[in-house]
């Protein structure tokens, strides 16, 4: 029973190499081998050869000054780290939350197979992201330093250990998680700010490595003895791996005991987490009066209800948006320095009108990266007849889920603009140019998108995930939306010595216009029909 439990788990884990959501039936044999075959090079190839790379740089300096601990505890936090993150979610969703916990807790199984089937799927994809650093760090080390039988057998037992430090962890920290979903209203938004919160963190992480690790090597003694000093159980931990079998016993029991202690405290509290709900406040009725809504108002709301609802939907569809924030943000904070690069541009000679469309040209190609609008016909899956039978018209409903990108979009691309136009010293005509391109583009690539959207839906989907990121429509609305913006600054390039700025601009403002106007004449009569019978 235990080995059907773990396969049943494992499959879940990496369904999506065997099933094909977008087309809902099973993968044919060799798209499943060739969607495992690009994992197995993420994982070996970039992921491995990254920290090869970070192992290679750190080893040799460490251990040449007799600090080959440090070495392995600097890696070792590394795996942890990487190891719990990348399977704190599947302990959420499949210790804790998950959806067939009624069914299996239905069946004579007991309570203990189910938890340890599920502690060893936890176990083994921990297993998998650490040994992704802790491979290419010990066999770096094996070359770099002389090597002996008590350094191969503590080097084995540290990513033992790492492995198993990660499943508790993994178990505490999806219980904070499961614990938090229960309680939260809008988990939406929640999961998007800690997503993007992450993606802020890698980044900031990944550009200050570089510094960190110079510091390290330069100063390896005075940290490795203020870890002796502070934290020697930190010590102990980094010479399992040079084959301290003091340190080898003592981590083996301590963990040895935590892990006891972790699969006793979850089996005799499983069937509590498994089946528990999210608490349900009372609520005293209040009467109150209902404004009542037009229906294009109506329909709006329905849409963006629809977009907010869903964490996927969001953080794939606006990076746009969060991208011109920023942008938005440098400027105000930063404004200063890019006005003095300007105006160092402005004495090599650069041509302003060249700087204006470069600066059309950012806003145009980062606002083509929201595509909310082209997966949105997609999304209501089954359910679109809900929508057709209303007694609406249909280009209501297009329209509304039209608007939901224009706005989403027009309102960061305004601020940006409007941030531009402040901090830059151009010409009237230029920071008008400024502010009605980057416009008519925002319209233009929605009702593109919504083109796409009709012209490709798919509506079979068992994943919201296949049409919001793996349809053929997507790809070519924001591929096809960045060259479209590139296009700008690339024709004003090869021309500009033949037109002025101001004339060239109008001239593109003009074609989006009309372009834009026939989409929205196309979307209103054919458009709507097609959706009328989808």
């Amino acid at each position: 029973m235990f080995k059907i439990l773990l396969k049943k788990q494992m499959t879940e884990i990496f369904r999506g190499y065997f099933y094909d959501a977008k087309k809902n039936k099973k993968r044919s044999l060799f798209s499943t081998i060739m969607f495992i075959i690009i994992y197995l090079a993420i994982m070996i190839g970039v992921l491995g050869g990254m920290f090869t790379y970070l192992s290679a740089g750190l080893c040799e300096p460490l251990t040449t000054a007799g600090m080959g601990w440090l070495y392995f505890l600097i890696m070792g936090m590394i795996a942890i780290a990487l190891g719990s993150f990348g399977s704190i979610f599947n302990t959420y969703s499949g210790l804790y939350l998950s959806k067939d916990n009624d069914m299996l807790l239905s069946l004579p199984i007991p309570t203990g197979c189910i938890v340890a089937a599920r502690l060893t799927s936890v176990y083994l994809l921990g297993l998998l992201y650490s040994a992704v650093v802790m491979v290419p760090a010990v066999i770096v080390y094996w070359i770099e330093a002389p090597i002996n039988i008590s350094i191969v057998i503590g080097s084995m037992f540290l990513i033992i250990i790492i492995s198993a430090v990660i499943l508790v962890l993994s178990c505490v920290l999806g219980w904070c998680v499961a614990k938090l979903s229960l309680k939260l209203k809008n988990k939406s938004f929640v999961t998007v700010f800690l997503s993007l919160a992450f993606f802020a963190l890698y980044y900031f992480v990944y550009f200050k490595a570089q510094s960190v690790i110079q510091d390290l090597i330069m100063n390896a003694a005075i940290y490795g003895q203020k870890v002796k000093d502070s934290a020697y159980p930190l010590y102990l931990f980094g010479k399992i791996a040079e084959g301290d079998w003091l340190a080898i016993g003592i981590f083996a029991v301590i963990v040895a005991l935590i892990c006891i202690f972790t699969f006793w405290i979850l089996s005799r509290s499983f069937i509590g987490i498994a089946t528990s709900t999210a608490s349900t406040a009372k609520k005293k009725y209040k009467e109150k009066h209902v404004t009542r809504k037009s229906i294009s108002s109506a329909l709006l709301a329905k849409e963006f209800g629809r977009f907010t609802s869903s964490p996927n939907y969001m953080l794939n569809c606006t990076m746009g948006s969060v991208f011109l924030i920023i942008i938005s943000g440098a400027l105000i904070i930063k404004g200063g320095d890019f006005a003095g690069a300007l105006n160092q541009f402005y004495a090599t000679g650069m041509d302003q009108g060249f700087i204006v469309a470069i600066i059309i040209t950012i806003i145009c190609v980062t606002a083509a990266m929201n595509d909310m609008v082209v997966p949105s016909v997609s999304l209501e899956g089954k359910s679109i007849w809900i929508g057709q039978s209303l007694p609406v018209e249909p280009w209501n409903i297009l329209s509304a889920k039209l608007m939901v990108q224009i706005l989403v979009t027009g309102i960061p691309v305004i601020l940006c603009e409007a941030c531009c136009v402040v901090l830059f010293d151009f010409g009237i005509a230029e920071k008008i140019m400024i502010c009605i391109i980057p416009l008519i583009f925002t319209v233009l690539i929605a009702l593109f998108g919504l083109f796409l959207g009709i012209k490709m839906p798919n509506l079979t989907w068992t994943s919201e995930l296949a049409p919001i990121k793996q349809g053929i429509n997507v790809m070519i609305a924001m591929f096809g939306g960045a060259a479209l913006g590139m296009l700008i600054i690339a024709v004003y390039y090869l021309i500009k010595s033949k037109i002025d700025i101001i004339l060239y601009l109008g001239m593109t403002a003009a074609v989006f216009i009309v372009a834009a106007i026939i989409l929205y004449t196309w979307l209103k009569k054919k458009g709507a029909q097609i959706y009328r019978f989808l």
